[in-house]
């Protein structure tokens, strides 16, 4: 595992609030009067779904997670969905809104939506607050999105490298030995 060098912040804790508030605000829109289900996809989700779900003024909201992967404690996806935790709720009829932290490859995305429809979902959209469009390897885009982000490695806001670096409230790009130098605001960790 590459040893990491420091942290350049690209998107603060305070832009980051004021998206989660504009996509709160089409997702009441659009989910008005409908039987509703976030779905967190554990670990990285779950800080954004909370601060979206504390900004959403839907009556009919139910939440539950899923733990799935395709990365481990890589920084590349291996392409295999593993799923580790499953829903026990009932999707019949139900609208569900995945909520992810980001949608890189799309690969696992792509998997959970045709899992999800094959439960009687009435639809499955998703909501994620980074989209990495660069690394798309499937046809999927996010149905709401916060920020697109370039190719980089990126920790906070419940991104991880290795398990560490979620509770940063900013989103960071992890800078590791041995790459180029040049990123200015960087922090030395």
């Amino acid at each position: 595992m590459p040893e990491v060098k420091y942290l350049e912040t690209m998107i603060t804790a305070a832009q980051i609030d004021e998206k989660v508030t504009d996509l709160a605000r089409q997702i009441d829109r659009d989910y008005a009067g409908k039987d509703t289900i976030f779905l967190g996809i554990l670990k990285g989700s779950y800080v954004f779904m909370a601060d979206l779900a504390r900004k959403v003024h839907l009556d009919q909201l139910e939440m539950c997670f899923m733990m799935v992967s395709s990365y481990g404690d890589a920084t590349t996806t291996s392409g295999n969905v593993n799923i580790k935790l499953d829903l026990e709720n009932d999707l019949t009829g139900k609208h569900v809104l995945i909520v992810e932290d980001i949608v890189d490859s799309g690969n696992t995305l792509a998997y959970l939506k045709s899992y999800l429809a094959n439960r009687q979902a009435a639809s499955v959209k998703i909501c994620t607050i980074l989209n990495k469009p660069s690394r798309r390897k499937t046809q999927l885009e996010p149905d709401y999105c916060g920020f697109a982000i370039p190719d980089a490695f990126v920790v906070g806001y419940g991104l991880d490298y290795a398990q560490k670096y979620r509770q940063l409230p900013d989103v960071c790009i992890l800078h590791f030995e041995g790459e180029e130098a040049g990123a200015e605001g960087g922090k030395r960790i």
